[in-house]
C-alpha cells in the first residue's frame, strides 16, 4: 500500500483542489493531503482498467437524512413501515435504544462490541421472521419507503456500469432491500454489482422463513465469506480500490483485497460531526460532512477516469 505523509490539519493544497476542486469545499475534510493527491494521481494514471469500488449502503450510497427528516436504512424501512404489526415496531425499536449506542461508543473496543453487535443483529432478525412477511409485501413495503438512493447516485453506477468496474455492496443490512431499492430507484441491477449482505430466506409460498449464510454485522465485515471466496482474486488486476463507508467498521469491507497497491478511503459523517471528526479524519482519507449527494464522489471519478 502507498504511503505517504504531510503535515496533518494543514489547508487543501491549491493542486489538489485543481485535480479535483469539490474536495475544496467546506463540507470536505483531508487530514494528509499528500497522500490523497498522489493516490489520486496513481489512480488517474491506470484509469478504470485498474479500479474497483468497495461500498457501504445504508446511509453511504443512500441519504442519511432529507428535508429535515432521518432517511431509512433497510431495516427501519420495515420498522417504519405501516404494513408490519406493531408489536414488531416497538420491540425493534428497543433493541436499536438499547444496542445502538454501544455501536458508537467510542470508549469500547470494537472486540467488545461485537458480541453485542451479534446479540443485536440475531433478535431483530429472529423478530423479522416471526412476523411472516411475503415478497410481495416487501417490494411494497421498499417501494413506499423513505430510503433514497443519494443525488447522483445511479450517475455513479451508470459510469461504473459502463466502464465495467466491478463495485461490492457490502452491507450488515438486509440485502433483498437492497437489491429492491437499486432496481425500483436507478432502474437497473447490472452484472457489475455484487451485493453481500444479510439475504432473506423464502418458503414455496414465498413467505420469510430466516435468513441465508451467515450473519454480518456493523464489525464483521472482513470476516464474511466474501473474503475467501474468489471475488478479490477474479479482480486482483484491480490494484486501486476506493472504499466508501459511514461506520468506521467499513473500513474493514476491503481486508481480503491483498492484491490492492493503492487505496482511497471516504468517509460519510452524517451527525454528530463535532464528536467525531477528529475520529474519522484518523482513520478515513476524506471526509464529506452532512452531504447527502455523491457530487464529491462523481467529481473524484471524473478526474480518476479523466472523463
Amino acid at each position: 500500500m502507498y504511503q505517504f505523509e504531510a503535515p496533518s490539519g494543514c489547508k487543501t493544497t491549491n493542486s489538489l483542489i485543481a485535480l479535483v476542486p469539490e474536495l475544496g469545499n467546506a463540507n470536505v475534510h483531508i487530514k494528509n493531503q499528500k497522500f490523497v493527491e498522489q493516490a489520486i494521481r496513481t489512480m488517474m494514471k491506470d484509469a478504470h482498467h485498474k479500479l474497483q469500488v468497495v461500498a457501504d449502503f445504508d446511509w453511504t450510497l443512500t441519504t442519511h437524512s432529507k428535508n429535515g427528516k432521518t432517511c431509512s436504512t433497510t431495516h427501519s424501512v420495515l420498522e417504519e413501515s405501516p404494513v408490519m404489526p406493531d408489536y414488531f415496531k416497538v420491540e425493534a425499536t428497543k433493541l436499536k435504544d438499547h444496542y445502538l449506542p454501544i455501536e458508537f461508543d467510542h470508549s469500547l473496543t470494537i472486540e467488545e462490541k461485537i458480541p453485542k453487535m451479534i446479540e443485536w443483529w440475531t433478535k431483530g432478525h429472529e423478530l423479522l421472521v416471526s412476523c411472516k412477511l411475503s415478497r410481495e409485501a416487501l417490494t411494497n413495503i421498499v417501494a413506499n419507503s423513505n430510503a433514497r438512493l443519494r443525488d447522483g447516485c445511479k450517475d455513479f453506477f451508470d459510469e461504473l456500469h459502463n466502464l465495467d468496474i466491478p463495485i461490492l455492496i457490502f452491507s450488515a443490512g438486509i440485502g433483498d432491500i437492497i437489491h429492491l431499492a437499486i432496481t425500483q430507484q436507478a432502474n437497473f441491477y447490472r452484472e457489475n454489482m455484487k451485493i453481500v449482505s444479510n439475504f432473506l430466506k423464502f418458503d414455496e409460498q414465498g413467505v420469510i422463513v430466516g435468513f441465508e449464510n451467515e450473519l454480518i454485522h456493523t464489525f464483521n465485515k472482513n470476516e464474511n465469506a466474501i473474503h475467501s471466496s474468489d471475488y478479490f482474486f477474479n479482480i486482483r488486476h484491480r490494484e486501486n480500490l476506493l472504499l466508501m463507508g459511514d461506520s468506521i467498521g467499513d473500513l474493514r469491507m476491503a481486508e481480503g483485497a491483498d492484491h490492492v497497491l493503492c487505496m482511497l478511503k471516504i468517509g460519510f459523517l452524517n451527525f454528530k460531526v463535532a464528536e467525531n471528526l477528529d475520529h474519522y479524519m484518523d482513520k478515513f482519507d476524506i471526509v464529506i460532512v452532512e452531504d447527502e449527494s455523491l457530487k464529491v464522489v462523481n467529481s473524484l471519478m471524473k478526474t480518476i477516469l479523466g472523463a
